[in-house]
C-alpha cells in the first residue's frame, strides 16, 4: 500500500528557511516521479517541484533558485529545502507520487495534478513578513 507522510512545516519569518520531508512506503519511489505541490486558501494545487527517477529536478518560477528538492541516499524521503522564504509562500504542502508520469516535470505534473492517485496529508508553512 502507497503511502506518503508529510512533515516539517511550521511558521517562520520572511527570509528564513525550512526543510519538508515526505517518507514513502509501500513502493520503490526511486522509479516514481516525485512532485511538492502547494494549495493556497481558495485556490488549486500548484505544482511547486519534481524530481523523476533519475534526479533531474524542475521548478515552478516562483521558487527557482529558493528551493530544493531531492531524494534521501539511505531513506525512502522526499525533501524540500525552503530558503529565502516569503509570505507568498505561505501553503499547505503536499507530496505526491506517480509511477508513470513522463515526462515528470513541474510544468507537466501540474497540468495532470488530478492523474496522482497518491498524496500526503499536507503540512501547513507559514510565512510572516
Amino acid at each position: 500500500q502507497v503511502q506518503l507522510v508529510d512533515s516539517g512545516g511550521g511558521s517562520v519569518q520572511a527570509g528564513e528557511s525550512l526543510r519538508l520531508s515526505c517518507v514513502a512506503s509501500g513502493f520503490t519511489y526511486n522509479d516514481y516521479c516525485m512532485v511538492w505541490f502547494r494549495q493556497l486558501p481558495g485556490k488549486e494545487r500548484a505544482g511547486v517541484a519534481a524530481i523523476d527517477s533519475d534526479g533531474s529536478a524542475t521548478y515552478g518560477d516562483s521558487v527557482s533558485g529558493r528551493f530544493t528538492v531531492s531524494k534521501g541516499n539511505s531513506k525512502n524521503t522526499l525533501y524540500l529545502q525552503m530558503n529565502s522564504l516569503k509570505p507568498e509562500d505561505t501553503a499547505v504542502y503536499y507530496c505526491a507520487a506517480d509511477p508513470a508520469l513522463w515526462p515528470c516535470t513541474v510544468t507537466y505534473a501540474d497540468f495532470n495534478r488530478n492523474e496522482f492517485d497518491s498524496w500526503g496529508q499536507g503540512t501547513q508553512v507559514t510565512v510572516s513578513p
